[in-house]
């Protein structure tokens, strides 16, 4: 049996409250507003930005890379910009680069004041924080709305609850203390070219020229980014 001491480390119940605040309520609540009414093209393009990490030394190789990873992105996601539009998009797009930007802060501070933490607890205290916080607030502002316990919902909640967030996470707070922040950071271009890959292998969606070149682009990107000093 795992056994994970919990509160037992300097500064581990600040970053429960940091992380839980900001990284699971605060960044993931703007996710989930924003795209009712922003393309998840350009949503991923805007989350993208989430690389620009506050405290890490620059690197001019590592730049590069996430540029052309950027710029790969943009290519898969091209024909999203042009369905822009509607009187709520722009400000559900600025609304929505808090995301990274909060994202971006909280890796931070958990890669400052992380060491020695399990990855466990950085990950089941937050979101048990985020659970409190978001179950509030759509009790104050969604109690009109419906719940549909269907097989398909009950079954997406259960794969976003474990697989989309417990493993997801304690592995990606075990891949902050190995390694520097903005180099995991570059989760954020590699998720929406497997979503999309996703899609064409399993739900028989089309695979375009625009996928093959973007992908290209962000697969060379990050590689080129990973091969910078450590």
């Amino acid at each position: 049996m795992l056994k994970v001491r919990l509160g037992a480390e300097p500064h581990e119940k600040t970053l429960w409250l940091l992380n839980g605040l900001f990284f699971f309520s605060v960044s993931y609540g703007v996710v989930y507003w924003s795209e009712q009414y922003v393309p998840s093209g350009l949503a991923s393009i805007l989350f993208a930005t989430f690389l620009l990490l506050p405290g890490e030394p620059f690197r001019i190789r590592a730049g590069i890379g996430a540029i052309v990873a950027f710029l790969g992105v943009v290519v898969i996601f091209s024909e999203d910009l042009a369905k822009i539009g509607g009187p709520k998009t722009e400000f559900a797009a600025a609304v929505f680069l808090l995301s990274p930007l909060v994202s971006s802060l909280s890796s931070v501070f958990v890669k400052k004041w992380g060491a020695g933490i399990h990855p466990i607890s950085l990950a089941a205290m937050p979101m048990a924080l985020a659970t409190l916080v978001m179950t509030a607030l759509a009790l104050l502002f969604e109690r009109h709305r419906p719940i549909e316990w269907t097989v398909t919902s009950i079954g997406s909640l259960a794969y976003l609850a474990v697989c989309g967030s417990a493993v997801t996470f304690t592995l990606y707070y075990w891949l902050l203390s190995h390694a520097r922040a903005s180099r995991v950071a570059l989760i954020a271009y590699a998720t929406p070219v497997i979503a999309v890959a996703t899609g064409v292998v399993f739900l028989d969606e089309p695979l375009t020229l625009r996928f093959v070149l973007g992908g290209a682009l962000v697969i060379a990107g990050v590689a080129f980014t990973a091969k910078s000093r450590y």
